[in-house]
């Protein structure tokens, strides 16, 4: 069966599953905009988040900021009258999800044998891919099942390795942590098919000279809910902390998942984060609860003895943001990361060429500065655990006008843009010396070693 035909039987698996399953429908549902002028304003939208009652697209809440608020027919009437009565402006943005749903799932009609990037791929297909992948590229790719999700899914991937080298520069890329961002797995997928095959010189040597480990999908389960029942679905699909979500006007199935992004244990629950099962930020009963995140921890702790790791790249949307760790700090705590300058600048040329490609702006600097305040997250774990030296957070296309919801024919244009970003980073981090040391850490010792020689020498 050649490759044309899996998608085909596996496209009909996928239509069969969404017949028969009990679909969340997001029929009606609007998306409306929100931009608190004062600190009054900013109180009372996070009143109305914590009341869990309307879907929260934006976690952000502060002064001119852009909040995003998914509001379900039967609330729209309540929500738009509070708004009216407390003198806060606001604008639907999104007439009707379920539409813009309906379009991100097309496909076209004709499809070639090979995948394309014109469409989003499901689980099974995105599996079935990496399948042909390996068997295309068995010289230098190799499939890699890092363990198996909470429904017992395995989390699969692939290790390149080109040049076989003892002492490897390594890199590892986590995708689809979060169930709902469509454009994380596809975005992934092309980083690997681009380091495959593409003629590019640069790409070439990004490719050849690092050993690479990447994972489109990390959320197995969560992802393949998003296409058989709720397109909207964010966490894991743990059934542990099964409640009733009754007091919010939820349905009670909104508790069944851990938000994966928020259980790794590095300052774990200590900000942006809940204790609250029927929220989407909800961290678990413990840090590492999830066998996901167990999976990737004890991954990145196995890898990273193999050679020198030097890269960690976490793919989420949507901002259009690159977030440096760690997620809770902010203003001079940046320096808590012991080469922030250096993530900084690194992150800022690289974005430089990113919008060179396509005009795309994106902004760098820590969730707390730029975005939001986070614990417990994998890229901060990475970085303050198992402490490898270059790793970020990419906040992918949009900043608000489609959201989670992307069209299939924007996947290309912000494929495009975030390899010309990466090339770039990988270019500073080897000027600025980062592959003749072992880790950052080190890096940052022999930085302050020059300059108290420096001292010294001008005494």
């Amino acid at each position: 069966m050649n490759f044309k035909e899996i998608f085909l039987v596996l496209a009909i698996s996928v239509a069969i599953t969404i017949t028969n399953a009990e679909y969340v429908s997001y029929d009606q549902y609007k998306v409306y905009k929100i931009v608190p002028s004062s600190d009054t304003e900013v109180q009372i939208l996070l009143d109305v988040q914590k009341s869990n009652q309307y879907l929260f697209w934006s976690d952000i809440v502060a002064k001119n900021s852009d909040v995003r608020i998914m509001v379900a027919p039967a609330k729209q009437v309540e929500f738009e009258k509070y708004f009216e009565s407390v003198n806060i402006p606001m604008r639907v943005v999104i007439e009707d999800v379920q539409k813009l749903i309906n379009e991100q799932l097309q496909r076209p009609a004709t499809r070639s044998a090979k995948y394309e990037w014109n469409y989003y791929l499901s689980l099974n297909e995105i599996y079935a891919w990496i399948d042909q992948v390996v068997e295309e590229h068995a010289d230098v790719a190799t499939a890699v099942t890092i363990g198996n999700s909470v429904e017992g899914r395995p989390i699969r991937g692939i290790k390149i390795d080109f040049k076989k080298q003892v002492n490897p520069i390594i890199g590892m890329i986590e995708g689809g942590i979060h169930a709902r961002e469509w454009i994380s797995p596809a975005t992934v997928t092309y980083i690997i098919n681009e380091f495959l095959t593409s003629s590019d010189p640069e790409v070439r040597f990004m490719a050849e000279n690092i050993v690479w480990h990447i994972f489109p999908v990390v959320n197995p389960d969560g992802y393949a809910y998003t296409f058989s029942d709720n397109r909207m679905w964010r966490k894991n699909r743990s059934r542990f902390n099964h409640t009733s979500c009754a007091i919010y006007g939820l349905s009670d199935d909104i508790s069944n998942g851990i938000d994966l992004n928020r259980n790794f244990g590095y300052v774990w629950m200590s900000i942006g984060a809940s204790d609250i099962p029927c929220a989407e930020t909800f961290a678990g009963h413990v840090e590492f609860s999830e066998p996901e995140s167990r999976a990737i921890a004890n991954y990145v702790n196995t890898i990273k003895n193999e050679g020198r790791m030097m890269y960690y790249f976490a793919f989420h949307s949507y901002s259009q943001m690159v977030l440096v760790p760690y997620s809770h700090v902010a203003g001079a705590n940046v320096l808590e990361a012991p080469n922030y300058a250096d993530m900084f600048e690194i992150a800022v040329r690289g974005m430089d060429k990113l919008k060179a490609k396509h005009g795309t702006e994106y902004e760098v600097g820590t969730s707390a500065e730029i975005l939001y305040p986070v614990s417990g997250s994998s890229f901060d774990w990475v970085k303050g655990v198992a402490e490898i030296p270059i790793v970020y957070l990419f906040e992918l296309r949009d900043v608000g006008e489609f959201g989670f919801l992307l069209p299939p024919a924007r996947i290309i244009p912000n494929n495009q843009e975030i390899m010309a970003g990466l090339i770039e980073m990988e270019k500073v981090t080897r000027g600025l010396g980062y592959y003749d040391i072992v880790s950052g850490g080190e890096r940052a010792v022999a930085s302050f070693v020059l300059f108290v020689l420096a001292l010294v020498a001008a005494m």
